[in-house]
C-alpha cells in the first residue's frame, strides 16, 4: 500500500484524513508538525508516496516549506495543500504540479487529488 505523509496540526482533522486516506487503499503516516515531518521525509524520502500537508501549522515551518524541502530530496513528490485561508498563496507559493484543497472540502476530494498526482501526474488544479 503505497504511504502518504499527512501534516496536519489538529487531531480531529488528522482523524477525518486518516480514515479517509485508508478507505481510499492508502497507508498514513501522520506529522503534528513541520519539523516533524521533514525528519520523516529526510530519513526516507523513498518510503512516501505524497505528502498531504495544511499550510498553518503551529510550529516555526508552514505547509510551503514543508513541500519545498521534500521537492529538493525528490523532485517529482507529489504534494496535496489544504487551508482554510491561505488557499489564494498557492499560485505564489505552492511547489509546481501540486493540488490546493480549500477546507472544507468533501472527503472524496483529498482521495481523488491524492489518486491524480499519484496515477495521472496531472497538472496543478485548485479546489
Amino acid at each position: 500500500m503505497p504511504v502518504i505523509l499527512v501534516v496536519e496540526d489538529e487531531q480531529v482533522i488528522q482523524g477525518m484524513i486518516e480514515e479517509t486516506l485508508a478507505e481510499g487503499g492508502y497507508e498514513v503516516a501522520i506529522a503534528a508538525s513541520g519539523e516533524e515531518a521533514v525528519k520523516l521525509i529526510a530519513g526516507d524520502e523513498h518510503k512516501y508516496r505524497a505528502l498531504v500537508t495544511d499550510i498553518n501549522l503551529s510550529g516555526p515551518m508552514d505547509g510551503w516549506e514543508i513541500a519545498r524541502h521534500a521537492r529538493e530530496l525528490r523532485a517529482d513528490f507529489p504534494v496535496v495543500y489544504m487551508s482554510g485561508k491561505d488557499a489564494e498563496g498557492w499560485t505564489s507559493k505552492g511547489v509546481p504540479n501540486s493540488i490546493m484543497l480549500s477546507k472544507p472540502f468533501a472527503p472524496a476530494q483529498l482521495v481523488t487529488a491524492v489518486s491524480q498526482l499519484l496515477n495521472v501526474g496531472t497538472g496543478p488544479t485548485a479546489a
